[in-house]
């Protein structure tokens, strides 16, 4: 078993892993990810309806001046709920945990903390990140962008050792926003380095217009340097 929990419990943090689980149980061919892991396609259809419920949800909520309300918040806490709830019913991920096809990939993926990637503790950081964070995005179609994220001095999509997520600033459509403290951007994190964004059907063929840095959430204070605006066409 996991030390800690391995879905978030934040809605934040649960809009990225949500979105990352569905998108991974599908993945693979010909043998799909959950397939290989046990996963019954029942389950995969569970996991995609509590996501379909959550991302026109997760929207309004993200929109703190127009569209965030009390109700929102409370229903995306119930989703939240719900998901642990059918996770705990069906031991989905603790099936995935014994699974012998199991792989790093999938255990950073569903937060599986177990072998090589249960971490050891972390002495506490007091010095302010100073990595920006290098980006590869690529858009998957249907207003899907999936975005990689490295340490300037790693080849490998990661999390920089000081941090605990990726923070990120975008805007879909025109004009370009000016800079990082720009009105108007949406702000989102990713504890993975390794994520989509889905930005609805309705954005194809827009620019997308983001920013991104280190974060730790533990320690806000000690965040790294926003990157350049980073600009992709959405599909």
């Amino acid at each position: 078993m996991a030390t800690g929990a391995r879905m978030p419990r934040g809605i934040v943090l649960f809009n990225p892993y949500i979105e990352n689980v569905v998108s991974y149980l599908q993945e693979g061919t010909p043998t799909t990810n959950a397939d290989r892991l046990g996963v019954l396609p029942a389950e995969v259809t569970k996991f995609t309806e509590f996501f379909t419920q959550w991302e026109p949800l997760y929207s309004k909520y993200s929109d703190k001046k127009k569209s965030r309300t009390t109700s929102i918040k409370d229903q995306l806490l119930v989703i939240i709920d719900n998901v642990i709830t059918f996770d705990q019913t069906y031991h989905i991920l603790d099936r995935i945990a014994a699974s012998p096809n199991v792989t790093v990939d999938d255990m950073e993926t569903f937060n599986i903390k177990k072998g090589v990637l249960q971490k050891t503790p972390r002495s506490n950081s007091s010095s302010i990140i100073t990595d920006q964070v290098t980006v590869t995005m690529q858009s998957l179609g249907g207003g899907i962008m999936s975005i990689k994220c490295y340490s300037p001095t790693s080849q490998r999509a990661g999390i920089q050792e000081d941090a605990d997520c990726v923070q990120y600033l975008y805007q879909v459509g025109d004009p370009a926003p000016v800079s990082a403290m720009s009105a108007g951007l949406i702000k989102d994190l990713s504890p993975k380095a390794v994520f989509t964004l889905a930005l609805g059907a309705d954005s194809a063929l827009k620019n997308l217009y983001i920013y991104f840095r280190w974060f730790n959430t533990r320690h806000p204070e000690l965040a790294g340097p926003w990157s350049g605006l980073q600009i992709a066409g959405i599909l």
